[in-house]
């Protein structure tokens, strides 16, 4: 941290300064976080899903034209997957808030750290209760 001189390394001073300002921001950015909302189709488009801010499903536009033909396996898949893009968007959207409030050094590390990991990380924050439900219902 201090060099042979006694002298703190600027760098690290640098590094702090702008750690203690994204501090500062953490209010702001949480208020903006809180007032995300994510958005997500069915892959037909007669299916559109609204998450809130933690992902908790807060509206869904079913399109009439889906009872045309009824199918429930086919409404279930279609609200599914519209949550599915509803919960990446959101998730995408408080990546980029938080990315924003942390030094570029920092956000470059996280990435790095994140395409080492098989981005495992990435693929447990995009999967819906619903899969991880699903996935255990066969052993109930």
């Amino acid at each position: 941290m201090s060099s042979p001189s006694g002298r703190v390394n600027p760098a690290l001073i640098g590094m702090l300064e702008q750690i203690k300002k994204a501090t500062e921001e953490l209010p702001k950015a949480s208020r903006r976080m809180m007032a995300l909302t994510g958005v997500g189709w069915s892959p037909d488009k007669l299916v559109k899903v609204v998450v809130g801010p933690r992902g908790q499903l807060a509206d869904i536009d079913i399109d009439p034209r889906v009872f045309r033909k009824p199918d429930a396996a086919a409404l279930q898949a279609a609200i599914l997957a519209a949550s599915r893009e509803a919960v990446i968007d959101i998730n995408q959207q408080r990546e980029e808030i938080m990315a924003g409030q942390f030094p570029a050094d920092m956000t470059s590390l996280q990435h790095e750290m994140r395409s080492n990991e098989s981005d495992t990380i990435g693929k447990l924050m995009n999967r819906l209760d619903a899969d991880i439900y699903a996935e255990g219902k066969d052993d109930r």
